[in-house]
Parts: structure tokens; sequence; C-alpha cells
């Protein structure tokens, strides 16, 4: 009889390996925080006493993820609209924060867009799109925080990918965004390293239940050909990333900086193709019923 592969178990609450308070009295600023792997960051770290400002477009959307992760962890959580797009709205929203708390801790810059498309059907202002909510978004938040993050010898994550460490069809407008994000996150612990200001990268892989991987997910009767191996044998979940915010904001971890971390139970290393290759290069008209159509 064959040997059964492993299946990694869910992962653990953060609470019940680090202490729940050991971000009382600090502030966290985190982009992209109404939704998704983001809010799951925001919550892992206000259920260790961090009181939070999540900022987004959609203020009605943001609120209610406000209210909720009030509920869940106890702690404050602020909406603010802003669009990272738009330094001047950035600018704004970091004033609030520190208007309503005092302060600014941690940053996480997670705001993101995605979608699945070919070099030879991707417009240039779909490529554009993304650079500027990924990359000048992420840039936009630095600017806007940097003054308060050295006042508070503060830290950073940034929320990349592993799509950029080959070359992955259809991905090449995110693939360039968090490349470049993975390099303004290694550039900025070395300038801010003196001044007392960590910076790290988060890049989950598949993690299930998210938009993201509803996305990059292929649809239709022979979806179930093309899924995400993982050596662990589940696919990830938002504690998982959860679970490395706090440790990379906790004191553990005050001698890690410039490093990228990839979360995805092994997935890159045996990663395949989201769509049958080469076909969907050669006809991306025969894939369209498997890709999940754009808003």
């Amino acid at each position: 009889m064959p040997a059964q592969a492993h299946v990694e178990p869910p992962p653990v609450d953060s609470t019940s390996i680090f202490k729940q308070d050991i971000f009382k009295g600090k502030v966290l600023f985190c982009t992209g925080g109404g939704s998704g792997i983001c809010k799951g960051m925001t919550e892992a770290v206000m259920r260790h006493g961090a009181r939070a400002a999540i900022v987004g477009r959609k203020l009605d959307r943001l609120q209610a993820s406000a209210n909720e992760l009030a509920a869940a962890t106890g702690s404050e959580c602020l909406a603010v609209q802003a669009d990272v797009r738009n330094p001047k709205q950035l600018q704004e929203a970091v004033a609030k924060t520190v208007e309503k708390f005092g302060k600014i801790d941690f940053v996480i810059c997670g705001a993101a867009g995605n979608f699945l498309a070919p070099i030879s059907k991707l417009s240039e202002n779909g490529f554009r799109t993304v650079i500027e909510i990924d990359t000048l978004g992420t840039y936009n938040t630095i600017k806007a925080t940097l003054p308060h993050l050295r006042a508070s010898k503060g830290s950073y994550i940034h929320v990349s990918a592993t799509l950029h460490y080959k070359g992955t069809p259809y991905q090449v407008h995110v693939s360039a965004a968090k490349a470049a994000v993975d390099a303004t996150s290694a550039v900025l612990a070395v300038e801010e390293g003196p001044h007392g200001v960590r910076s790290n990268v988060i890049a989950p892989g598949p993690i299930a239940g998210t938009e993201g991987m509803d996305r990059l997910s292929a649809k239709g009767p022979n979806a179930k050909d093309y899924v995400w191996a993982t050596p662990l044998g589940r696919y990830g979940d938002v504690k998982d990333i959860g679970n490395v915010t706090v440790f990379l904001f906790s004191d553990a971890a005050r001698y890690i900086t410039g490093q990228v971390i990839p979360v995805d139970g092994g997935c890159e290393h045996v990663r395949t193709n989201p769509l049958p290759y080469p076909q969907s290069v050669l006809d991306p008209d025969a894939v369209t019923a498997m890709i999940k159509p754009r808003l």
C-alpha cells in the first residue's frame, strides 16, 4: 500500500504562541486592510493589543471591516478612506491616524490588484494600474509614514508574491510590480536601518478563501487539473500569514530586516502554471472560460 502524503494541520492562533499583550500601546497602519490577507494580518496584530487604522478606497466596506475587527479583538480600529495611488490622500490618512492614536509603530503595505492576462491581451492601462497600486502605492505609503516610523523605531511589512520567482504566464503585470516591491523593501531596510527602522516582505503562496486565490485559480470543468501543489498538503490559511506578521513585528524579530519570507507551504518549489501551458499562450481565446472575468 503506497504511503499517504502528509497534510499539515490548520494553523494555530498566534495568541497560543505569543503573549496577548505584546503589542499593547502599539499602532498599526495597514493599506488594503479592509479585506482578505491584509484584514487577517491586521486582526492578528490587534489580537495582541495593538490599535489599527485600515486604509482603502471604499469607506463603507472599510467601516464594516473596522467594526468587525474591533468586535473580534477588543481593540480600536479606525477606517480611513484613501487611494494609495494618491500621495496627498495617503498623507491625510496618516495624519488622521496620528491624530486618533498619537503615533504609528507598524505599517503593512498591502494594497494590491491582480487578474489573469497574457502580454498579448494586456493593455498598457491594465499594466500601469497594477504598477500604480502595488509599486507606487507601496512607495507612497512609505513616504507618508516614514517620519513616524523613524520616531517610533518601527517596522514595515510589505505584502508581495512568489509569482516573479519564475516566469509565470498571464502574470507579467503583478510580477513586475512585486519584484519592485521586494527591491524597494531591501533598499528601505538598508537606508533606514541606521534610523532604527526595519523592513521585510511576506510573500504569500496560494491562500484559500481569498479573492486573490479565486482570481488566479482556473475555472470550469477542467479546473481540477490545474490546482496549486504544495509539499505540506494543503493551501495556506490567512492565519498562516497573520502568524508570520506577529512574529516579524515582535521583539523576537528585532534582528531581521531586508528579508523576503515566502509563506507558501513549499509551493514555489513544485509550482506549475495556473493555466494549461503552452496552449494558454498559443491560443488565449481557448482558455477564456477558465479565467474569472475582470470587474
